[in-house]
């Protein structure tokens, strides 16, 4: 009696590449987490090196450039 493929058993090698995945999967979504927060943290810092005519060009004053500045760069 021949097994259908629907019907096949995971072996051992299918598993591990099912876990190796998930994990592979896993680290990646980390790692685009860090880096979007890393991103963040370089335009704030960016952000305060502008001169009050670059920051009137892009509407904020120097008040609200320091707030956010002055943020967690991996929290916010």
């Amino acid at each position: 009696m021949a097994l259908e493929l629907s019907e096949r058993l995971e072996t051992p090698r299918d598993i591990v590449r099912s876990k190796f995945n998930a994990t592979s999967r896993w680290v990646r979504q980390l790692l685009a987490a860090v880096d979007h927060r890393l991103e963040k943290r370089r335009s704030r810092r960016i952000l305060c090196d502008l001169t009050e005519d670059e920051l009137r060009d892009v509407g904020l004053t120097r008040a609200q450039a320091r707030a956010e500045t002055a943020k967690s760069w991996f929290w916010s």
